[in-house]
């Protein structure tokens, strides 16, 4: 799709977000690409809807905590984090969402986003206005069932988060989280193995509930152990089976299958290729 066939429009109040809307083209169309990303096979080929393409650029809000919720969003590319904001200021990281994943259903109940959800990347995403919602399922029963897949993966994920966060030790946590993190690698058709981390450390941090610092030396445990190699951003998993030991340990600090203690050099080492 050449930028000469797209019609660029502007967020309504917003500079936050650029807009890329097919000039050429018919409703069909986003209908039927948004079926394709969530494989749900196509039972009306003529059916439309109001959908868009948006591209959000990386560091830039797709929606902000507490504005109206105008539509629901399906990530076609990209990866996006969701935060809340405390009274305080702080910013917690409740957790991130990368393609076939939707953003926003939780805001149809009370009308607003209860999250600001922030793009990592250059990301990629389809536009279903809210107020049509709840019609153009009734009338495009497999668009219901697309609301039904991705209501239901987002339920899973608030059990992986609360399996994440029952663990004691950062190590385990952060276990679990890169676990996590390959298994959504896999179901897209990425190496499960080979892991870019597009959130920062301090993302990482605070969706897991600790110290920014306690990240890389979690970082420099688990490598150390010979669960992981570390390269900046870059992760790989090495025993995947010994990370499982980590990640499998609940309330106490280590599984004895993990490892020795860490070596002080090599944890060092792995702490500084984190950053």
């Amino acid at each position: 799709m050449s930028m000469a066939n797209l019609e660029i429009e502007q967020a309504a109040g917003s500079n936050d977000a650029w807009f890329v809307r097919r000039g050429a083209g018919t409703p069909q169309d986003g209908l039927a690409a948004l079926f394709r990303l969530m494989g749900v096979a196509e039972a009306s080929p003529h059916a439309t809807a109001p959908i868009t393409t948006r591209r959000v650029r990386a560091g830039v809000a797709l929606f902000h905590e507490g504005t109206c919720a105008q539509a629901v969003y399906f990530i076609a590319v990209g990866t996006f984090k969701l935060m809340h904001t405390a009274e305080d200021g702080y910013e917690q990281v409740l957790g991130f969402a990368g393609r076939a994943e939707m953003l926003g259903y939780d805001a149809l109940c009370q009308r607003s986003y209860p999250t600001t959800a922030v793009a990592l990347e250059d990301s990629t995403v389809y536009a279903l206005p809210a107020a049509d919602l709840f019609g153009l399922s009734a009338r495009v029963p497999a668009l219901g069932r697309v609301l039904h897949l991705a209501a239901s993966r987002q339920m899973l994920h608030q059990v992986e988060i609360a399996h994440l966060m029952a663990a004691v030790s950062a190590e385990v946590r952060l276990a679990r989280f890169l676990l996590q993190l390959s298994d959504h690698m896999a179901e897209r058709g990425q190496s499960p193995r080979r892991l870019y981390l597009r959130m920062s450390r301090r993302d990482i941090a605070s969706h897991l509930g600790v110290a920014h610092e306690t990240v890389s030396r979690s970082f420099g445990a688990l490598a150390s152990w010979g669960c992981v190699a570390v390269n900046n951003r870059e992760v790989e998993i090495l025993d995947r089976e010994r990370l499982l030991a980590c990640a499998s340990n609940t309330r106490g600090l280590v599984h004895p299958r993990c490892g020795a203690a860490a070596d002080g050099p090599r944890l060092a080492r792995a702490q500084a290729a984190f950053g």
